[in-house]
């Protein structure tokens, strides 16, 4: 790929590319939640057995992202992202057919595979391709993200309604996946040659830095992970519909994306991110507090503050991720090791929640849970200042020559 950034209409059909591909990470696992009951119904899977619905996935997207590097260099960015969008289009499209959990469980690990290489090798491409707008460009690949997430939890309940099967809420997916394939083979830059050595995962992983950043973006992206599995469920037991349920559900993610898109364009002004990272923790306090002690008292309002917490932390903690090192690769392999840690601990949280849950009659335990995972990282992003990223990407006795990205790389200029 070249490193330059592309001509006005190109760019503009790249941009088509990063937000359709974007839009097809999340609705397969928000569609979840609505049609819980349902799936629950016809397929015998209890509350431990949906929460695998998300668990499998998020497992598969933190144990495939540590394979960013390998498949960046040897197979291509553009490759790996075609065949990963075969396979959420295929993915999607079996769940007409599943009617056991074993194999809802089977689509949700297929579809997990197909996000994780996405996702391991799409933050690469955005610096690649864009590296004077990475914080713009990654806010819309985010915001697009969640907006999937805001599209799968409305649409799955209506279209199953409608066809008066739950299985076409869910299976109506591969159509978007097929046309961001269509993009993807038209619009992703070519693979250019294979680059060998230049980032060493050994190495990566021996860095303090890079344990902390899959710490916070892992006990962040858990908060995600249980409200997509459980914040319908939660009010389906106070006694809303499916539909209902859904909606609320839907606008969450529709504030998640309006964050993720927004947040990063003004934490672009300046160099430190921290202060709008710690602004979204304290939105998710808010929002987990308010699920925990006043449920009924303001429902929407409880819902779109975790959105913009959410979608908004997870954004920023892309970009800084790729602050950290100027070389694309590098930066791609940085974000791909922190997706991949991250997501081994999100995939655990729905399943603790669902256990939690069965010990104590509700939910309640599960949402303090992550009122306190909020705080952690709030503790935890004190140590991540731009001024800490030069020691932090020090190779020391690694053998590996990282240059850290210089301040001027944290701050983007307009599209």
């Amino acid at each position: 790929m070249e490193s330059e950034e592309p001509s006005s209409a190109a760019r503009i059909l790249l941009l088509a590319a990063v937000a359709l591909v974007g839009l097809n990470l999340r609705p397969f696992i928000t569609g979840i939640g609505p049609l819980a009951a349902d799936i629950s119904a016809q397929t015998g899977l209890d509350l431990k057995g949906i929460s695998l619905l998300t668990l499998v996935p998020m497992l598969l997207m933190g144990i495939f992202a540590f394979a960013g590097p390998f498949l960046q260099n040897r197979i291509g960015a553009r490759r790996s992202v075609i065949a990963a969008l075969v396979v959420l289009t295929l993915g999607s499209f079996l769940r007409l057919f599943a009617s056991s959990g074993w194999q809802m469980v089977g689509t949700a690990a297929l579809l997990g595979l197909g996000v994780a290489v996405v996702q391991a090798v799409f933050p690469g491409i955005v610096k690649q391709q864009f590296p004077r707008h990475v914080g713009v460009v990654m806010g819309l690949y985010s915001a697009t993200l969640m907006g999937g997430g805001a599209l799968g939890a409305q649409a799955a309940p209506l279209i199953a309604a409608a066809a008066a099967d739950w299985h076409v809420g869910l299976a109506w997916l591969a159509v978007p996946a097929a046309l961001a394939l269509w993009l993807a083979i038209r619009c992703l830059p070519r693979d250019g040659g294979t680059r060998q050595g230049t980032t060493s995962t050994t190495a990566l992983l021996k860095w303090p830095r890079v344990w902390l950043l899959m710490a916070c973006f892992g006990l962040v992206n858990g908060g995600y992970s249980t409200v997509v599995a459980w914040l319908a469920p939660f009010y389906q037991e106070h006694g809303w519909s499916a539909a209902a349920s859904g909606s609320l559900l839907a606008i969450m993610a529709v504030c998640q994306a309006l964050a993720a898109l927004f947040l990063p364009v003004l934490a672009a002004r300046g160099e430190d991110r921290r202060p709008w990272l710690w602004l979204t923790l304290a939105m998710q306090a808010a929002g987990f507090a308010a699920l925990t002690f006043w449920p009924e008292a303001a429902p929407l309002a409880s819902a779109m503050l975790l959105g913009a917490g959410l979608g908004g932390c997870f954004a920023l903690s892309m970009i800084v991720a790729l602050d950290h090192l100027a070389d694309p690769v590098e930066a791609g392999a940085l974000s791909a090791l922190m997706q991949g840690g991250g997501f081994l601990i999100t995939a655990l949280p729905p399943w603790i929640v669902a256990v939690l849950h069965d010990l104590t009659g509700s939910f309640h335990a599960g949402w303090l849970m992550h009122l306190a995972c909020a705080i952690v990282v709030a503790v935890l992003y004190w140590r991540v200042s731009p001024g800490s990223y030069a020691n932090a990407m020090n190779p020391g006795n690694t053998g590996v020559a990282h240059q850290p990205c210089q301040q001027k790389c944290a701050i983007e200029t307009p599209l």
